[in-house]
């Protein structure tokens, strides 16, 4: 191939070439006629050249043709491969690279499977342990972790723009002697049965959460203190007159911290004024709703 592109382009320009430049010369030795002979002869071994070699790259041209013809003909490549000429063997490596290529590519496709398998299974794990780390295994409400975090975020837009906040505190009185007289088991579907109370009588919005033992919390987003409390009087009333499982009576009290009403700078002084209001409850003869100021008496 090389050559003939040699014949066929390089080597005429070069003989022209030298020509051009024997006529621009002043005359040699050599006599007029031998120095036309011999520019005559070598024009026309020239002309040979030229003609030799487009000959050969039209023949390859029209092998090259003729092979692709071939392999555009699907039924003909394995005869094509059986042939023990250039073109058998080119067709067989060319055959040979195209499987390794498409096993590698098969392993590739594999590999991408089996890494996109084990990427969903881990996002599906990870999912289940969070939920597993912000979930209470008894009532299936957020635990104290979770509310905290949720707490300090609205803690953080309250700063930003003063969005009302509050937080209910809950607890539940005369568990203990349920827990104690009809068993832990009893005790544990009591929990469960305050959780769906309150999850029944709560905003999306908001975080209903098991704080610990037999009590609860609930973090009131875009709700002032006037709101919570007449949410926790709502879910008192519920509590007082629901008709629990094991038959006995269950009354709750309530603690409740807002902002901006309260002037507490962190979410620990928030839940510590929501608990000092409930023992304030507690201490005014249960089944109360209180705030930081002075606990509401029900009668």
């Amino acid at each position: 191939m090389l050559v003939a592109l040699a014949l066929s382009s390089v080597l005429p320009i070069l003989v022209l070439a030298y020509v051009a430049y024997s006529y621009m010369l002043p005359p040699s030795g050599l006599p007029d006629l031998a120095r036309a002979f011999g520019l005559h002869a070598l024009l026309l071994f020239t002309l040979l050249a030229i003609i030799t070699g487009g000959y050969v790259i039209w023949d390859l041209g029209r092998s090259v043709a003729r092979m692709a013809q071939m392999l555009a003909d699907e039924g003909r490549i394995g005869e094509l491969e059986h042939r023990k000429d250039d073109v058998g063997t080119l067709i067989q490596t060319v055959a040979k690279m195209l499987e390794t290529i498409e096993q590698q590519a098969a392993e590739i496709n594999s590999f991408a499977s089996r890494l996109d398998a084990a990427y969903r299974e881990l996002e599906s794990t990870n999912t289940r342990l969070k939920e597993t780390s912000f979930k209470d295994e008894v009532t299936g409400l957020y635990n104290r972790r979770f509310f905290s975090i949720r707490l300090e975020e609205e803690m953080q837009r309250h700063r930003r723009f003063n969005h009302p906040v509050s937080v209910v505190l809950m607890d539940l009185d005369g568990f203990k002697a349920v827990n104690d007289d009809l068993g832990h088991a009893v005790g544990d579907e009591t929990l469960r049965e305050v959780a769906q109370i309150l999850v029944k009588h709560s905003r999306g919005i908001n975080v209903v959460a098991r704080y610990g033992g037999d009590e609860f919390v609930v973090l009131l987003v875009e709700t002032s203190r006037a709101g919570a409390r007449l949410y926790a009087d709502r879910i008192r009333q519920v509590v007082s007159t629901f008709p629990f499982s094991h038959g006995r009576s269950i009354t709750a009290s309530f603690g409740i911290a807002s902002l901006p009403d309260d002037e507490v700078s962190t979410s620990e002084d928030l839940v510590r004024a929501s608990d000092e209001a409930l023992y304030a409850a507690k201490r005014a003869g249960k089944n109360q709703v209180a705030t930081t100021n002075s606990p509401e008496k029900v009668i």
